[in-house]
């Protein structure tokens, strides 16, 4: 039986995992605009209980092979990676050249993380 590589598990989490936290954090923001503040932290808790479910394993796996230093800017690249077609295509927010900055700061980060 072939295995799925650690890396690919890894990120596959890690993408999902993002998914839920950014709906959890921001997706209030628009969809809970009206309603009480402790309304809108108790539906975001219950999103982000996958958020969990998905980032604990992915951090586990990702250890395997991987020291905390390279599992954190690797969740910080995908979480980037992940907020911005959120804030574009839900949130209706504008692209920023700023994006492609800040993009480019994290290759950087990946970079020096990753080399040998």
């Amino acid at each position: 039986m072939m295995q799925i590589p650690v890396i690919v598990q890894t990120v596959g989490l890690l993408v999902l995992s993002n998914v839920f936290m950014t709906v959890a954090w921001y997706g209030h923001l628009k969809s809970l605009n009206g309603k009480a503040w402790y309304i809108a932290a108790l539906i975001s808790w219950s999103i982000a209980l996958f958020e969990y479910l998905l980032q604990v394993p992915a951090n586990r796996i990702g250890y395997t092979q991987y020291s905390l230093a390279q599992l954190k800017i690797m969740q910080e690249a995908i979480t980037l990676t992940v907020f911005v077609p959120f804030a574009m295509f839900y949130m209706n927010q504008p692209f920023k050249l700023d994006y492609v900055w800040a993009g480019l700061c994290l290759v950087g980060a990946v970079y020096f993380i990753f080399r040998s």
